[in-house]
């Protein structure tokens, strides 16, 4: 502890809580992000969401989140300030899965008949105009993923004469009762008013694109959550996301489920050869053996069958520094790795 104490002492950063909230357990994590440094995750801990006989999801899962959020305070604050100096964070990013979040994507066009500036002021001004208002839902995150300037994908668009124009945008949904229940538990432990909620699915994606940044065309399974939902990469830009059915071990048509949905995918756009599987580490050599004894290449009208990479902590773990004894979680390494991501796109 003493050596890794020393990365930090007298080292500018900033503390992030990372909060992940899923259907079956919540977890809390403090990460320090030193300047020049790896993301260092100093305290992690998971506890289960128990529902009482009668009682609503919802409620059992706030009761968790107050019982995490006691343990962080008491056990993971006095680790962070040990380590950094200060036991307080300067801001919390909450990722919310199923059945609580819902995630979109849609492509926004910009066409003139003469040269224009090509701004985030005009983004931000026609994506207010197109967002829509979902009743009993809070637009939690609404980011563009991809640009494309004239026909041609860049990632530094801004400032530029064009003639057209198209942004990919990913779109946050979160059940309104529960992102206030969850703000307002968070507010009473944390002397903090920046709390950023995002769709867990949304959240990985964009992780993902970090981890693997060559990948550029690629079907993502993500059965994190209480419902599988399958992400369309092409040519390194998101296509479409949709949700397939519930993810249990158990379930005879889960296999099923995930075959009809990738063929809905094939009636528009040919099937990338890669598939990344995210699952938590107990199920995903289960599901990996369903799905490789479903023999899904006919999908792909071949005889050889696509590659699933069946993705774990160890593919995230070694870009950050692990000062917690705590076996490393995938889902509190992929927070940190789109926040450090993020935080190098723009200021939060």
């Amino acid at each position: 502890m003493k050596v890794f104490r020393s990365l930090f002492r007298g080292k500018r950063g900033e503390s992030v809580v990372l909060i992940d909230v899923g259907a079956s357990s919540i977890a809390g994590a403090y990460v320090h992000y030193g300047e020049n440094e790896s993301p260092a995750l100093i305290y992690m801990r998971r506890v289960p969401i128990e529902i009482r006989e009668g009682e609503p999801h919802g409620r059992a899962m706030l009761r968790a989140l107050r019982i995490l959020g006691d343990v962080l305070v008491q056990e993971g604050a006095p680790m962070l300030a040990r380590s950094t100096g200060s036991g307080s964070a300067d801001i919390i990013l909450v990722s919310v899965d199923a059945p609580w979040q819902e995630t979109s994507v849609r492509t926004e066009h910009f066409e003139r008949t003469t040269p224009f500036t090509f701004t985030k002021a005009l983004v931000s001004k026609e994506l207010e105009k197109s967002r829509a208002n979902v009743p009993e839902k809070v637009l939690a995150d609404e980011s563009v993923i991809g640009t494309i300037l004239n026909g041609y994908e860049t990632t530094r668009p801004y400032g530029k004469k064009v003639h057209r124009a198209s942004v990919v945008v990913l779109t946050s949904l979160i059940d309104k009762k529960i992102a206030d229940g969850i703000i307002s538990i968070l507010q009473g432990i944390y002397h903090t008013k920046r709390i950023l909620p995002i769709s867990g699915s949304s959240l990985r994606y964009q992780a993902m694109r970090t981890v693997f940044p060559h990948e550029r065309d690629a079907l993502i399974l993500d059965a994190m959550g209480s419902l599988t939902s399958v992400v369309l990469v092409r040519k390194g830009l998101l296509m479409s996301v949709s949700e397939i059915g519930d993810t249990t071990e158990n379930d005879p048509a889960w296999v099923r489920k995930v075959a009809d949905g990738f063929a809905e995918i094939a009636k528009r756009y040919p099937l990338p050869r890669t598939i990344f599987l995210l699952a938590h580490e107990p199920e995903i050599s289960s599901l990996r053996a369903k799905l490789d004894e479903a023999r899904l290449g006919s999908l792909w009208l071949s005889d050889n069958p696509p590659k699933i990479v069946s993705i774990l902590a160890s593919h995230v773990a070694g870009s950050i520094q692990h000062a917690n004894t705590t076996s490393p979680d995938l889902l509190i390494l992929l927070m940190a790795r789109y926040y450090q991501a993020k935080g190098k796109e723009e200021k939060f």
